[in-house]
């Protein structure tokens, strides 16, 4: 952690910024108090909308069939 005063703060503060933005923890202090921490913004994760994937994927009509008795025999899946 890094600790700097106000005055340090304004004159260096896009050198203060891109540091915090690095994932170093700035506090910026006044009169030896700390006051505030600089931290970088989480990246917006893109909006979900229903329907994006329509017409990308394909379902074959056997989807649910039963599997072959090779595959079922060999997970155990046999009635």
């Amino acid at each position: 952690m890094t600790q700097v005063n106000l005055y340090e703060a304004k004159t260096h503060l896009s050198e203060l910024v891109e540091r915090a933005a690095n994932g170093e923890e700035i506090v910026i202090a006044k009169a030896g108090k700390p006051r505030v921490r600089l931290v970088p913004v989480e990246a917006a994760r893109p909006e979900r909308r229903p329907g994006r994937g329509k017409g990308r994927v394909h379902i074959g009509p056997d989807f649910d069939a039963p599997l072959p008795d090779d595959i079922a025999d060999a997970f155990g899946a046999r009635e």
